[in-house]
């Protein structure tokens, strides 16, 4: 277990239970394009897909800035949260664990050094729209291409191939195929 997959249960149990829930499953993305090719279209629709994600920070990982995801994805959640408390001690949380000069998981976005600990007091949900932005494009033009090249992104889709390829799936391709088609 990393030092931010321990914490990150602690820090934002929403982000990790639903990243769990999709661990169960395959891809959920069954409309006309289905995991790997609708990754490959946008950064936008693989981090859409559960397990987009899931293979996204994996590479991120191996990359050492696994933190941008982390930080996208709490903003995500941020935008979502109800009342001024609770929005305030998430603000905290985000601030504290990716924006602070102190942060365990300290993300690289422009300004950072004029942040302090004055903008919690009156939490929005678009408070960290411009930072969640930036941090976007920098996975979009840089993370993103790289992670469409790489043996995770790659091998994902080899072994995605293979399914769609076997006589399981094509068996099961016919069967529907008739049942629809009678």
């Amino acid at each position: 277990l990393s030092w931010n997959e321990a914490l990150l249960p602690a820090v934002f149990p929403p982000i990790r239970l639903k990243i769990n829930d999709s661990e169960c499953h395959p891809s959920s993305s069954h409309q006309s394009l289905k995991g790997t090719s609708k990754w490959a279209t946008s950064l936008e629709n693989l981090l859409e897909d559960p397990e987009g994600v899931k293979r996204f920070r994996e590479f991120l990982k191996k990359e050492f800035s696994e933190e941008n995801v982390l930080f996208w994805l709490a903003c995500e959640e941020f935008k979502k949260t109800q009342g001024k408390k609770q929005m305030q001690e998430k603000a905290k949380e985000i601030y504290m664990t990716f924006l602070s000069n102190k942060a365990s998981s300290q993300v690289n976005v422009e300004g950072q050094s004029r942040l302090n600990e004055t903008i919690l007091e009156t939490p929005h949900p678009l408070m960290f729209q411009k930072l969640q932005d930036q941090i976007f494009n920098l996975m979009k033009y840089d993370s993103y291409s790289r992670f469409l090249k790489s043996d995770v992104f790659l091998n994902h889709k080899k072994s995605e191939e293979q399914e769609e390829n076997s006589p399981e799936a094509q068996t099961a391709a016919k069967r529907a195929s008739r049942i629809y088609n009678t």
